[in-house]
């Protein structure tokens, strides 16, 4: 294919992704989720973060597919842009959750009426547990037990799909129930 044969090529995917044909979503998707898929895990360092921020980087695509602009640029380089706010989404989830876990430990430290030894030792590994976690999962759990909202509401404010939270949710307790099976010797 010659370089006039491939441009002609990417006009013509990025005019049909931006008239809405899923066809061309799935041509993007084959062609570009790898490149996507690398730079979300060379930031992120997680194979799990970097196929969530894939999954969102297309799903916003073809939610925004109106500002698609092939006149300011290519369809690759559109989607890097994309992943890249993705990316940065995920950091400041973790960032969120590290302090969010930093504070509920210290509350269970710092309370005028302090628990039972026992009680604040398994706050303190509820709280070490959440940040092992790590993000998005934790902060799906903790929005989940402690806010107390519902996988659509979560879904919602994370700008998650739906099935990504029920599988942090189910994923996140079955880790931590096993790593509480480990500190206490026997399943609970």
């Amino acid at each position: 294919m010659t370089t006039e044969d491939l441009e002609v090529d990417l006009a013509d995917l990025a005019a049909r992704l931006r008239d809405g044909e899923p066809d061309a979503l799935a041509e993007a998707y084959d062609r570009w989720a790898p490149l996507v898929h690398t730079l979300a895990l060379r930031s992120l360092g997680s194979h799990h973060d970097a196929e969530d921020v894939t999954q969102q980087v297309f799903v916003s695509a073809w939610r925004s597919r109106s500002t698609l602009r092939p006149d300011r640029g290519s369809v690759p380089g559109w989607l890097v842009g994309i992943a890249r706010h993705r990316i940065a989404d995920t950091w400041a989830q973790r960032a969120r959750a590290a302090r969010d876990a930093g504070a509920l430990a210290a509350h269970a430290v710092v309370q005028d009426h302090p628990p039972p030894d026992e009680r604040l030792a398994v706050r303190l590994l509820l709280a070490d547990e959440l940040e092992r976690l790590g993000d998005p999962r934790a902060t799906v759990i903790r929005m989940a037990f402690v806010d107390e909202l519902t996988h659509e509401e979560i879904a919602a404010r994370l700008g998650l799909p739906l099935g990504t939270v029920k599988s942090h949710v189910r994923r996140g307790l079955v880790q931590m129930r096993t790593r509480m099976e480990e500190v206490h010797g026997e399943p609970s």
